[in-house]
């Protein structure tokens, strides 16, 4: 089974980069998380493009379709969603209804420097997924104050609790993959 994680921040130490890759550490077995690096590379979304996707775009739409299932990790820009990761999503939502993001069983976390850890930006995240027909997980993981909620190493969270619920969050992705899909 395969993740594909996409971290909402282009910047190259982004908090939300280091939980991708703290998350991809506590897997069971037989499945990977494949980090996707490309949210700096798509153009704004055109509409009249919509047809004819540029090549990243069209990029993109593959990494998502060889994933099994979705784990964003986002910042909290403005109270919301950072632009880029809006953009990005924007792109996977077309064409509706019958985009890549269809019954994709997907997961938001979040951290933030601040105390909340992202919530609002993950709440603004799972609604674009569910309005692009997404199979979103209601479960979220703000990690707050994420200056100090590494590990020395940066690929793992300090505190055990925070890994916990990671790692639960993880499991519960993980068994929506081998659940039967309702489809409404």
């Amino acid at each position: 089974m395969r993740i594909l994680g996409i971290s909402g921040s282009l910047r190259r130490g982004s908090h939300n980069r280091k939980l991708i890759r703290a998350a991809s550490t506590l897997l069971p077995p037989g499945v990977e998380l494949v980090e996707w690096d490309g949210l700096a590379t798509l153009p704004a979304f055109d509409e009249d493009l919509e047809t004819t996707p540029p090549e990243t775009v069209r990029a993109f739409f593959a990494a998502i379709e060889e994933a099994d299932a979705l784990l964003i990790a986002t910042p909290e820009y403005n109270a919301s969603l950072p632009g880029a990761l809006k953009n990005a999503l924007d792109w996977a939502s077309r064409p509706f209804p019958e985009n890549v993001l269809r019954y994709k069983p997907s997961a938001v976390i979040g951290a933030s420097t601040g105390l909340f850890g992202a919530v609002w930006a993950q709440a603004e995240v799972r609604k674009v997924l569910k309005a692009s027909g997404a199979h979103v997980l209601e479960s979220e993981l703000p990690v707050g104050m994420a200056d100090y909620a590494f590990a020395d190493s940066g690929d793992a969270l300090a505190d055990p609790e925070l890994t916990q619920r990671l790692k639960d969050l993880l499991g519960d992705l993980v068994r929506e993959l081998t659940a039967p899909v309702e489809i409404s």
